[in-house]
């Protein structure tokens, strides 16, 4: 048996931030400008009372609706999310009841940012072809608006509210329909992109060096955007040529390429420096703004309502940004 992305599907909240309503809290940018500079003309944000989890069960309900799968047959929950209802109870047990699944099934979260649907796909896999289960829906939701400071316009711009829900169930063929993957860690990044609010050590610096993290607000999130830039110019084309490498691939071979939909600027770099076709490269953000662990599956819907994902082709995902994490993986796109 081999496990195989059967579907997708997202969910945005009902509120939108226009650009325009953007600059009211920046100096010398227009509209136009951010939109230039970012791809993003407008973002989702989550209304008060309006968590992930919402968002991650209303993409979920869009596959039973569209029949794509049924309950009765889902064995596993994986919800992707930094920012859950509560610390504890796994918000995945709260999705499990309010989405009327069986209680034989399985079901956590993890915490990981924008190379999240990377592992979540790699966790998978791992369950279907090693036969704990057979159907798993790999869910994702992040409200980052929540932890946002109006006035810090670096981040404000860029980050919107999503959740996705994904099918990925076992199927038997011939051949490997999703792998190899490529992973990678480094946590010297850490305190490039952070948020101390409700943490353990929130009373504390998160490193020894006080220049280190330059938000004097716990309950807000930190980015250093020239260190992400670096280190996603970096880390990106190492990976995508490690998983080309181990692939026995050329360039050529894959199809198209969906990354982690950062902004624009950083994709437009990195189509650039791996020297990849405009036409198999997929930049899908403008409505929605960075939306973290749902820019990949929300990236592959509008592909494929695009017409420019089909099946038989051969894409790779690549997902980078807060840990340092990141995360590559090929897939063979067979739908349902």
């Amino acid at each position: 048996m081999h496990a195989m992305l059967a579907a997708v599907e997202f969910q945005l909240p009902d509120t939108r931030l226009s650009n325009e309503e953007v600059v009211r809290f920046a100096i010398n940018w227009t509209p136009q400008k951010i939109l230039d500079k970012t791809g993003i003309a407008e973002r989702r944000i989550a209304a008060k009372g309006e968590l992930s989890s919402d968002l991650a069960f209303h993409a979920a309900e869009k596959l039973f609706t569209n029949s794509v799968c049924v309950r009765e047959e889902i064995d596993f929950i994986l919800f992707c999310t930094q920012s859950p209802d509560y610390l504890l109870p796994t918000t995945a047990c709260l999705l499990q009841n309010r989405l009327k699944l069986r209680t034989g099934i399985g079901a956590l979260d993890f915490n990981l940012g924008c190379s999240g649907y990377i592992y979540g796909l790699g966790l998978a896999q791992g369950l279907i072809e090693t036969g704990q289960a057979t159907r798993v829906l790999l869910l994702t939701g992040e409200t980052y608006s929540k932890f946002l400071s109006e006035s810090d316009f670096g981040v404000r711009s860029i980050f919107g509210d999503a959740g996705s829900a994904t099918l990925l169930k076992s199927v038997d063929s011939p051949e490997q329909l999703m792998g190899p993957y490529v992973y990678g860690t480094d946590g010297r990044g850490a305190e490039n992109l952070i948020l101390k609010r409700h943490s353990l050590r929130a009373a504390e610096d998160f490193s020894t060096s006080e220049e280190a993290v330059s938000s004097d607000d716990p309950a807000t999130l930190y980015m250093n955007g020239p260190e992400i830039f670096s280190f996603a110019i970096e880390a990106v084309p190492k990976a995508v040529n490690e998983l080309l490498q181990r692939a026995q691939l050329q360039r050529d071979d894959v199809d198209l390429y969906v990354f982690h939909q950062a902004n624009e600027y950083i994709l437009n770099r990195l189509q650039t420096k791996l020297a990849i076709p405009k036409e198999r490269f997929v930049i899908a953000m403008r409505d929605y703004g960075n939306t973290v662990s749902a820019t990949i599956p929300i990236a592959l819907h509008a592909a494929l309502a695009q017409g420019q994902l089909r099946p038989g082709m051969r894409v790779m995902l690549v997902g980078f940004g807060v840990g340092y994490s990141w995360g590559a993986c090929l897939l063979r796109y067979q739908p349902d």
